[in-house]
């Protein structure tokens, strides 16, 4: 049985009332303002553009794809009403047992309907939008894989990283330091290699959320995705590089990056929701081949302010990973993490714990601040103590307020990885951070002495419930 692709995830979306068919809109203005619009809610659906002007009918693009909940939900399997708390618990199931799939290599698939080299191709056909008003350009690649081999190892990675059209066989890269794809590409111009890289654009979310997380250096997303889908990812691969895509994808091309190859970037609305990191010079992706679907959708996970595409996906593993992390270096009694999307599920981090001994809120923030899921381009990080809901920023706020004295429950951290996208980091050459790690625990010396919290208690709630729980709002 052929693997779910991006059209099954539309249909399953549509069924579920997830989906909003917009017809005629252009790409240079229209199509990423109407995004915007929608991302500003969380439960406005995801939207399905087509007849584009200048594209016609069988070009089509997809976006607002994972800013909801439920649409995560469907494109991992789960109950669509699969709460927020319940999916940040299935990423650290996931991560504990690490269920893993190898790909599977076929000859053929979907995505070969149309292949194009030489003077025939021209990724200008697919009709990219300009998804923000004063972007630099067209990026092909927001909701994308972008798959290397590590010269050394043989060990096939992918990413989501930003990719921009330049023109018809002339793309570009932009990877932070630190992240695989650039270390790799490094790999082989320290060598004076070119290096080889295929972009995806358009397959079944599951594959693009394995592309956005942080996999270890080594792990092959394609084995963790299968073990998410259940079944071996289809694989074809590509003719020149010979990279593995998806066989069911929509849009793939492949080429090289050589040493010193660089055009002009950017600049381009980002997660952080601001033009962050400007116009530079990033690697040039010199195109060989290109293949597409009939009638291909192009999909866009497209950053801006907070909430985002990133924003819940991205968030809710994160939280997971934070506490795995936190527990694996053995810090007892985490009771739950969040990544607040207001700091595009990176930049703020909240952990709430039972204190168990001095010191341990500290020790749990710092690590929160510097394990790898917590580290990059963090800003914040929150302890707090466990009767405090640490996805509920009114009840973080209030113990921050009332349980933080300032001058011994606040640490800054200096020259912490962060990434140019930051609007405060060092500099374009030097992107490292700061950072605060904030106790706003009940000291712990005056753990049994501190003031009662002004709140009903369970016993009571739970009478109270029994006699009058069908005028009561829900817990929570």
């Amino acid at each position: 049985m052929a693997n779910k692709d991006l059209r099954d995830w539309i249909a399953e979306l549509e069924a579920a009332g997830q989906l909003q068919r917009v017809s005629g809109a252009e790409r240079d203005e229209e199509i990423g303002a109407i995004v915007d619009i929608h991302m500003r809610k969380m439960t406005n659906p995801a939207v399905l553009f087509d007849e584009i002007p200048g594209f016609g009918k069988n070009h089509r693009v997809l976006a607002n794809i994972l800013t909801s909940v439920p649409r995560i939900n469907i494109a991992l399997g789960l109950p669509i009403e699969t709460s927020e708390v319940d999916l940040v618990r299935y990423w650290r199931d996931y991560m504990k047992n690490q269920p893993s799939i190898p790909p599977i290599e076929l000859n053929g698939g979907p995505l070969l309907d149309n292949v194009s080299s030489g003077d025939d191709i021209d990724i200008t056909t697919i009709p990219t939008p300009k998804w923000h008003e004063d972007d630099g350009g067209y990026f092909i690649g927001t909701a994308c894989m972008v798959v290397m081999r590590d010269p050394d190892s043989g060990w096939i990675n992918y990413g989501a990283y930003r990719v921009q059209s330049h023109g018809p066989k002339l793309a570009s890269l932009m990877t932070s330091k630190g992240k695989h794809g650039n270390l790799i590409m490094r790999k082989y111009h320290e060598r004076g290699e070119p290096c080889p890289v295929a972009v995806v654009a358009g397959m079944h979310p599951v594959l693009f959320m394995m592309a956005g997380l942080e996999m270890p250096y080594g792990k092959n997303e394609y084995d963790c995705a299968g073990g998410l889908l259940g079944e071996g990812v289809e694989i074809i691969n590509m003719p020149v590089t010979n990279l593995p895509v998806p066989a069911n994808a929509e849009i793939a091309f492949e080429g090289f990056l050589h040493p010193d190859d660089l055009v002009d970037e950017g600049p381009f609305g980002e997660w952080t929701g601001y033009y962050a990191g400007g116009a530079n010079k990033e690697p040039a992706i010199r195109i060989e081949t290109l293949m597409h679907r009939d009638d291909p959708i192009l999909m866009g996970a497209i950053p801006a302010v907070p909430p985002n595409d990133d924003t819940f996906y991205r968030g809710s593993y994160r939280c997971g990973a934070v506490w795995n992390q936190l527990e694996a270096a053995g810090i007892p009694e985490v009771k739950g993490v969040w990544a607040h999307e207001a700091g595009g599920s990176r930049m703020w981090l909240t952990v709430s714990i039972k204190q168990m001994y001095g010191g341990h809120a500290k020790q749990a923030g710092l690590i929160a601040s510097q394990c790898h899921a917590g580290a990059y381009a963090n800003r914040w990080v929150v302890v707090v103590d466990d009767d405090i809901d640490p996805a509920n920023m009114n009840d973080v706020i209030w113990s921050m307020c009332t349980r933080c004295d300032p001058k011994d429950g606040l640490d800054i951290l200096n020259g912490c990885w962060s990434t140019h996208l930051d609007p405060m980091s060092y500099s374009y050459e030097d992107p490292r951070n700061s950072r605060v790690v904030v106790d706003a625990c009940k000291p712990f010396r005056r753990r049994d002495s501190f003031p009662e919290v002004v709140r009903t208690s369970t016993d009571l709630e739970d009478r109270v419930r029994e006699k009058w729980g069908d005028m009561l709002p829900p817990r929570g």
